[in-house]
């Protein structure tokens, strides 16, 4: 073949290709202008589909449905209930990326696992926040461990398969290379030169990702510091498997997370347009409106992460070395034999300094299965080294939870005692994590992080060293005791706004918003 002839025709599908991406970015650009005016014009157009008024203007709208209004176009309690109810199911259950589940275990232990994660998120929203920022500095941390151990073979001079900061026709051969080659699961090809890990590798990787075999037969989830020592050892091959790859055990398909966040979409500018069109809202909306918000800054985090992996990827044992005695998933922790009265409260409550990033628990059933222990996946060690990130973004967390629920400030209450404690309760969610910070950062500053004494040891009272610092505990307890009492606070009248709503046009809609499609 004539090779100017094919540079020739290199370049004009170059040329080709870059025009085609300019004409996308501009029909993008395009469409989302004509969108965004469009939903601005829309919020400023008076079309509001009203509930007829009674006789007085003052009747008590009660939880019976068929006090609803009869035009097609008002909203019933049930429908209210039914939007929020669909927006925080889309939101939860598609931002929940749950590590890899054991390989024995059926459907059902698995739905009800991620379930009872989706519970915990819808109740504590803040604390997943937090589980997912532990998660993703551990598989950031993780991924340079692994480049700086072994990157070194990314640069090695003429290996047929480079990487892919190679030149452009070096890395056509290398990606025809690599889809003709065996599945990378196979033994004998993890002697191949090591391909540079992403975050996506390091979440992989925390997730339960690579399960040891040896003699065939599986052995337990290895911890990636397990791995890499592993390697160094040439106890194991280094494992080559692509982004990819991993990509493609991914169960996160595209329609879910399209149905979540058209339904999000949606239920944002119907508020958007509630306020603008100066129509109240339900204290359940702002409830709504506050989770799917924390829910949606977890997902930012595990944006990364593969969803509902069914299986690990196999790392086989070679046979001249000896096998391990002894593994970090292979044992049950030691919290669970319940010895004392430390030991017993953990065993009912060891999820939440799992969320918090203080330590991991191995449960029986967990090492029963093989498995990451399901609220772990993470390094604790390296959540110790950023716990001040990790606790400014809890915070910061919850903060915004407060503060969504402040726009709530003026809805119209039964009685001045619930709008006094829906203001107080929501200013207590704002400032208490800001004390919960400031208390806590000075532990950090003391080099005594109180949680980690508390639930670690159960040494915490030991380590008073003075009264201030006993002070500044009974604080930080008193301000953790005042949120969880301001939350539930928050719930409660959430529950009882139910029994009467009585705002004048609480069940008018915005007419347009009907035709946007949602749950």
């Amino acid at each position: 073949m004539n090779p100017w002839r094919l540079i020739l025709a290199c370049h004009t599908c170059d040329r080709t290709l870059k025009e085609r991406k300019i004409m996308q970015t501009y029909a993008l650009n395009f469409i989302m202008n004509f969108v965004l005016l469009t939903i601005l014009l829309l919020f400023h157009i008076p079309f509001v589909c009203s509930s007829p008024l009674s006789l007085n203007e003052t009747s008590v709208t009660t939880l019976d449905i068929s006090d609803s209004s009869s035009c097609s176009n008002t909203r019933s309690l049930w429908d209210i209930i039914w939007s929020c109810a669909a927006t925080l199911f889309a939101c939860t259950w598609t931002a929940i990326h749950p590590n890899i589940p054991g390989m024995n275990e059926g459907k059902s232990a698995v739905f009800s696992r991620r379930l009872g994660i989706m519970t915990m998120a819808l109740i504590a929203p803040e604390l997943m926040i937090t589980w997912a920022t532990v998660q993703f500095l551990s598989a950031r941390d993780t991924t340079k461990a692994f480049n700086d151990a072994f990157g070194a073979q990314l640069h090695q001079g003429d290996h047929p398969d480079t990487g892919e900061s190679a030149p452009t026709l070096l890395s056509e051969f290398s990606t025809l290379d690599r889809i003709s080659s065996p599945h990378p699961s196979a033994p004998h090809v993890a002697s191949r030169a090591f391909r540079e890990w992403t975050v996506t590798h390091g979440f992989f990787a925390w997730m339960g990702g690579f399960m040891l075999y040896v003699n065939g037969v599986p052995r337990a989830t290895l911890r990636p510091n397990e791995l890499e020592r592993f390697v160094h050892d040439g106890s194991v091959e280094i494992p080559i498997i692509m982004e990819a790859d991993i990509e493609d055990r991914s169960k996160g398909d595209a329609l879910s997370k399209g149905i979540a966040i058209v339904q999000l979409v949606w239920f944002v500018l119907q508020l958007v347009a509630r306020y603008i069109q100066k129509l109240p809202m339900t204290l359940l909306e702002f409830e709504t409106l506050a989770v799917a918000t924390l829910t949606c800054i977890a997902y930012g985090f595990w944006w990364k992460k593969p969803k509902t992996v069914g299986r690990p990827y196999a790392v086989y044992w070679k046979g001249t070395a000896s096998p391990p005695s002894e593994l970090a998933y292979d044992k049950v922790d030691a919290i669970f034999a319940a010895e004392n009265w430390v030991d017993l409260l953990l065993t009912y409550v060891y999820s939440l300094p799992s969320l918090m990033g203080v330590g991991i628990f191995n449960s029986p059933h967990a090492v029963h299965s093989r498995r990451v222990p399901s609220i772990g996946g993470y390094d604790v060690d390296s959540a110790h080294r950023h716990r001040v990130i990790v606790l400014l973004v809890g915070c910061f967390s919850g903060a915004v939870f407060g503060g969504i629920h402040c726009l709530g400030w003026n809805v119209l209450f039964q009685g001045h005692t619930e709008q006094i404690l829906w203001r107080a309760a929501s200013l207590a969610i704002v400032f208490a994590p800001l004390s919960i910070f400031v208390l806590n950062g000075y532990a950090i500053w003391l080099d005594h992080f109180w949680l980690d004494h508390f639930w670690l040891d159960g040494s915490w009272l030991d380590h008073w060293s003075n009264v201030g610092e006993a002070i500044a505990f009974l604080i930080l307890l008193a301000s953790l005791l005042i949120y969880i009492f301001a939350r539930f606070t928050l719930l409660v009248l959430v529950l009882m706004s139910f029994r009467s709503l009585r705002a004048p046009g609480i069940y008018d809609t915005v007419a347009w918003t009907k035709f946007i499609p949602h749950l």
